[in-house]
């Protein structure tokens, strides 16, 4: 009895002394803030944590998007047995005695066990493997947790008996109700401008805000918290960043690389990223950048942003500031056209205002049956079969033939474009002989 009363004690003073976001861990999966795909009425994982049926699971996510609290929330949720374990410092020793548990739980109680496994990338292949017997035979349930993508990190056995569910960054409206709890539970209340500033500083992680929040707590004396405690505790000074902001900075942004001025690029870059502002929304925008003002003019260019784009989903701020300050770079000095962007814009428009025709004959479907007898296909030539690999032939509707939508101009590697179009447009008069 005694001893139960220590361990009662104990816990109670672990949970006092606890960080701020592990004394808000949800005790069920009506408590968990954001991530409505997944838990939201009628979604997958909580059809599934509801009716106690849940499988292995893979919980795929950047930092601080509630990788830990979703599998608390299923732990308060469940009959079965709950165990917790870091592949950090876990080791096969501790997974065989796991898996022994659970033996001894499904035989004596018929109780099933869930064993969650954070960073379940840092095991090793052999330590992984260790786990799949269990996993594969039904002894315990795992729900593995990984900021890295499982396709690369997770061994593909373990990974085709596991449901994959992905996380994605906590909303604004998602992290002002973590720090209104954070708030509550801390006996504070915080002006508005500071609550503002810690969601536009959160990156969408709820950790880190609730982190942040608790120094600043302790810096307002758990009293009133003003934008000078936050700003303190993010160790930054608030940057003056709201609606109309985020548009002139954008605008700036988009400009200067369209300017062809790198300086001035990267300083809006780094102003939107100081602000707080999405890495994502930024990327998008210079992936359109790319297509929109670059174009054919330097076609690494769509390739470059497309690739900053994916280091942002798989690298994380802070560190692909360093691939969007590249991509940035490349795209401001690049050689500038629009000319891809007006080829669709104007043949859009163009078919808007009615210019329709028939698909020629020769163009038309001639793999089904009866297409032949209907003359689709006839004439066609195959540029293939050409040495040049291109031959003169009609390809738009009649009554359009003579309309030009792609007009490339004489910028960087477009020039290039501009003369093989001239050369097919105007081919030698000679024969090569027999």
């Amino acid at each position: 009895m005694s001893d139960d009363l220590f361990a009662a004690a104990a816990e109670t003073a672990k949970l006092t002394r606890a960080p701020l976001a592990a004394r808000l861990r949800p005790r069920s999966i009506d408590d968990v803030v954001g991530q409505t795909h997944l838990v939201g009425p009628g979604r997958p994982l909580r059809r599934l944590v509801e009716s106690d049926r849940l499988t292995s699971a893979l919980l795929w996510g950047p930092p601080g998007t509630g990788k830990t609290t979703l599998a608390l929330a299923v732990a308060g949720t469940t009959d079965r047995a709950f165990e917790q374990m870091s592949a950090v410092t876990a080791g096969v020793k501790d997974v065989r005695e796991t898996i022994e548990r659970a033996r001894q739980r499904l035989g004596e109680r018929g109780q099933g066990t869930i064993l969650f496994l954070d960073e379940i990338h840092r095991f090793s292949k052999a330590q992984q493997d260790a786990l799949l017997p269990a996993v594969e035979d039904g002894t315990l349930t795992l729900i593995g947790a990984t900021t890295e993508n499982p396709f690369f990190e997770v061994n593909a056995p373990l990974r085709s008996r596991s449901t994959l569910f992905r996380l994605e960054p906590l909303e604004p409206a998602d992290i002002e109700v973590l720090i209104r709890r954070g708030l509550e539970a801390e006996g504070a209340v915080a002006d508005e401008d500071a609550v503002r500033l810690l969601v536009d500083r959160s990156g969408g992680d709820g950790r880190q805000v609730l982190t942040s929040l608790e120094v600043a707590c302790a810096l307002s004396d758990y009293t009133r918290v003003q934008l000078e405690h936050v700003e303190a505790a993010l160790g930054t000074s608030a940057l003056r960043y709201g609606r109309d902001d985020h548009y002139d900075v954008v605008s700036a942004f988009i400009k200067s690389m369209r300017g062809s001025d790198p300086d001035a690029a990267v300083y809006w870059l780094a102003r939107m990223l100081e602000a707080g502002e999405d890495a994502r929304f930024i990327a998008r925008r210079m992936v359109i950048f790319a297509s929109e003002d670059v174009g054919l003019a330097d076609g690494r260019s769509l390739e470059i942003a497309v690739a900053a784009a994916s280091a942002v989903e798989h690298v994380g701020l802070p560190e692909a500031q360093l691939n969007l300050a590249h991509a940035v770079i490349h795209l401001a000095t690049a050689p500038k056209s629009n000319r891809a962007a007006l080829a669709i814009w104007n043949a859009r428009a163009a078919i808007g205002d009615g210019a329709l025709g028939e698909v020629p004959a020769h163009l038309r479907d001639a793999h089904y049956q009866g297409a032949a007898a209907l003359g689709h296909g006839d004439g066609y030539r195959y540029p293939h079969d050409h040495d040049a690999g291109w031959v003169e032939q009609q390809y738009l509707p009649d009554g359009l033939v003579e309309r030009r939508w792609y007009d490339p101009s004489d910028h960087g590697d477009e020039r290039a474009v501009a003369e093989r179009m001239a050369r097919r447009m105007n081919p030698p008069t000679t024969e090569r002989p027999e």
